[in-house]
C-alpha cells in the first residue's frame, strides 16, 4: 500500500481546483468499501486514497499550510492506511435519533472489540480497536472507532484461491452473525492485501 508523504499532498489551492472531481472520485470509491453488519454498524474499510482524502478536507477544513500542521495531519491520519497484511476500518454506530443513540451507546460499551472476520475455516480474527486513544468510557461507548485487523499469511493465501470472507459482531447487545462479504467489496478488500 503506497504511504502518504508530505510532497504527495496538493496545496489548498490546488485541492481546491481538483476538489469537486476528486471527492466524487472518493465517494464512488468507498462505495465497494463499505460493509454493514445489522442497522446501526457500518464499517468503512480504509486505503490510501479514503486516507488521503481525509487529510486533504482536513487540511482545507481548518486552513492548515503551515509544515508544521501538515506533518500533524500526517502523523494523525497515516497510520490508517493499510499495511498489504492488515484492514483497516472507521467503525460508525448510527441511531438517529439522539435519546436512542445515547441509550445505546451505553449498553454498547466494549462493542469495538467484539468486531470479527473470518476467511473461510480459519478462526475469527478480532479487531483491535482505537490504538490512537480510549474512545469510550465507563458510562458509554463512542459512536466512532478505529479498527484493525491482522491477517495471517494462511488467510490472505486462502483469500487470493476464493475462500468465503465473512464478518460479524459478538457483543452481547448487539448480535451480528456471520456475513458473508461479496462482489466488489470482497475484491476491493483482497486487493488491499499485497503481503504473501
Amino acid at each position: 500500500m503506497p504511504q502518504i508523504t508530505r510532497d504527495s499532498l496538493m496545496t489548498l489551492e490546488a485541492y481546491a481546483k481538483a476538489r469537486q472531481e476528486f471527492r466524487a472520485r472518493v465517494m464512488a470509491h468507498k462505495k465497494n468499501r463499505k460493509v454493514y453488519l445489522g442497522e446501526n454498524v457500518t464499517l468503512i474499510f480504509e486505503d490510501e486514497l479514503t486516507i488521503r482524502y481525509q487529510i486533504q478536507e482536513m487540511l482545507r477544513v481548518e486552513k492548515i499550510f503551515e509544515e508544521e500542521g501538515i506533518l500533524d495531519e500526517l502523523d494523525a491520519y497515516g497510520p490508517l492506511v493499510p499495511d498489504g497484511g492488515n484492514w483497516k476500518a472507521t467503525m460508525m454506530i448510527e441511531y438517529p435519533d439522539p435519546v436512542e443513540r445515547a441509550a445505546r451507546l451505553a449498553e454498547l460499551t466494549g462493542i469495538e472489540d467484539r468486531v470479527w472476520v473470518r476467511v473461510h475455516d480459519h478462526d475469527p480474527v478480532y479487531a483491535i480497536a482505537d490504538e490512537d486513544l480510549e474512545r469510550e468510557n465507563a458510562e458509554k461507548t463512542s459512536s466512532v472507532h478505529f479498527l484493525r485487523f491482522e491477517l495471517g499469511n494462511g488467510m490472505i493465501k486462502a483469500l487470493r484461491q476464493g475462500a468465503p470472507l465473512s464478518m460479524g459482531i459478538d457483543h452481547p447487545a448487539y448480535e451480528v452473525p456471520a456475513k458473508l462479504v461479496t462482489g466488489t467489496v470482497r475484491d476491493a478488500l483482497i486487493n488491499d492485501l499485497t503481503a504473501d
